[in-house]
């Protein structure tokens, strides 16, 4: 079973239950097939109001209001299963009820400093900490890599260095050259006592990761856990753990698009030549990732981590400021944060709408989906207008031919607007990121599609002033260079390619 067949199974039983409706209804119900039709209309007419009240994406609304109007029955019934956040309560319940995490610490003097240096941008870190409970870091140490070939070597180095404990989390795990010679070091650590502790989507992983699998770690001394198991069809089908992480120690963290499988490496090949790109980040920032981490295991298994896990620091937090001249040892500053569908905020569609809006001379933005809301649109186009310069660097070499080609039914706004959009000939870009002014920019596992804007657990590292933001630009401007710029007369609009996209932009929340 593959993800496209579980999607299908998921609007199944609401297809059955309307042709269950509609044989009983003219089969024993016909005297009073009008007046039952009439109230369903009302009801779904009453449905439809509560839904254009409610604050929320439009693009997402549209969506729901045409299946509840085209099919009342079944359409409310996908709505109140899938559609709203009352059904992440089982997700929200476990999160609640998970022991609570010690203090971060204060970041109060960093955000003083911050303020005096610029304004604006302190702002939206405020925002963001207050979206999302994520706190402000001096950053000692983020390398950039812009491949998954360069970065896990040093993954697998770090790894041999773990001394107290490993843990890992990411949406796609598949066995192979890359999971292996993990597991081997792993294994090897666990029996000298490091706690080795391996989260997994299970959807994410699917096809390619198994209970059986799971199984066989904890046999060699590994704790492993799937988030969000695929046992029956529920309302929390859609909220997967997108996340990506490797923390060791506390002391290094490593985070990006790249998921523990042979073509994020470019051992083996599927889609042309893998584009991905990730950092390791070292220094008191690392408490970001583990406080992530902990949250999660601690909500969804029964094994809760030690609070000495995450109470030992490096150093005290603010007793360096990155804005002194002196050259004190700070590299910029840095947020780690997640996104959660459980939130009333949607974290990073609102911080790229937010660094957009602030842009002076130019934003670009790696992504291997474009499928973003209308909010998003907006701001890339009058980013545009005001004559920033806005690029987005996509694949060449789709994934999922579909998606990619709801992607491109968002060229010709963008484009109009003066936004340049490229794709990557030799292959597939599975890379998340932007830069902006050479001053902010992020690294993580967030796509600009609805899917990661606003229904799954995301994890992403909001940078200031940080030596890696000239790295990600440099790659950026290299990665351009192996592009084709796509232009309006590329997305020429016959009749029948306008409807198709309009057709596609429906239903671009659901992919």
């Amino acid at each position: 079973m593959n993800k496209v067949v579980t999607r299908i199974l998921t609007v199944l039983p609401a297809v059955l239950l309307q042709l269950l409706w509609l044989l009983v209804l003219f089969r024993w119900l016909a005297p009073w097939a009008a007046l039952i039709n009439l109230a369903l209309s009302m009801l779904a007419f009453l449905f439809v109001l509560y839904l254009i009240m409610k604050r929320g994406e439009g693009t997402y609304k549209i969506l729901w209001l045409l299946v509840i109007l085209t099919f009342p029955l079944p359409g409310a019934a996908l709505y109140l299963i899938f559609g709203n956040k009352r059904t992440t309560r089982p997700l929200r319940k476990k999160l609640k009820a998970a022991k609570a995490l010690p203090s971060a610490g204060d970041d109060t003097a960093l955000y003083e400093a911050f303020q005096k240096e610029n304004p604006r941008m302190a702002q939206t870190f405020q925002m963001l900490k207050d979206m999302t409970g994520a706190r402000l870091y001096p950053n000692r140490s983020a390398k950039y890599y812009p491949l998954g070939d360069e970065l896990f070597p040093v993954m697998l180095q770090e790894l041999e260095k773990a001394e107290r404990f490993i843990f890992v989390e990411y949406f796609i795990i598949e066995n192979g050259y890359m999971w292996d010679s993990m597991v081997e070091i792993m294994s090897r650590k666990a029996a000298q006592g490091v706690d080795v502790r391996v989260m997994y989507d299970d959807l994410g992983s699917i096809s390619t990761y198994s209970k059986k699998n799971a199984e066989k770690l904890r046999k060699k001394g590994i704790r492993c856990a799937a988030f969000n198991p695929l046992v029956v069809i529920k309302g929390t089908l859609n909220n997967r753990d997108h996340r990506k992480m490797l923390i060791i120690d506390g002391k290094t963290a490593f985070s990006g698009g790249i998921n523990l499988a042979d073509e994020y490496i470019n051992h083996v090949e599927k889609y042309g030549h893998w584009k991905d790109i990730g950092f390791c980040l070292k220094g008191e920032a690392v408490q970001a990732y583990t406080r992530m981490f902990t949250e999660f295991w601690n909500a969804f298994t029964k094994d809760a981590i030690p609070d000495a896990f995450l109470t030992e620091k490096e150093k005290a937090a603010g007793e360096e400021t990155p804005f002194e001249k002196d050259g004190s040892g700070c590299d910029g500053l840095v947020c780690s944060y997640y996104d959660s569908p459980l939130r009333e905020d949607e974290a990073s569609n609102e911080l790229y709408i937010d660094i957009l809006s602030q842009a002076k001379e130019y934003a670009w933005f790696f992504t291997p989906y474009l499928m973003p809301g209308e909010a998003l649109v907006d701001a890339f186009v009058r980013a545009a207008k005001r004559g920033v310069d806005v690029r987005i660097i996509m694949p060449g070499v789709p994934d999922k031919k579909l998606v990619f080609r709801m992607s491109r039914s968002f060229y010709p706004v963008l484009l109009e607007a003066g936004v340049k959009i490229y794709e990557y000939t030799p292959g597939f870009v599975h890379a998340k990121g932007c830069v902006s002014d050479d001053i902010v920019g992020t690294v993580g596992t967030v796509n600009l599609d609805s899917r990661s804007l606003f229904l799954h657990f995301e994890n992403n590292s909001l940078f200031y002033r940080a030596s890696l933001l000239k790295e990600l630009k440099r790659d950026f401007l290299a990665t351009q260079e192996k592009c084709q710029e796509r232009t309006m007369k590329d997305v020429g609009m016959s009749l029948g390619k306008w409807i198709m996209d309009g057709i596609l932009r429906i239903f671009a929340p659901l992919c």
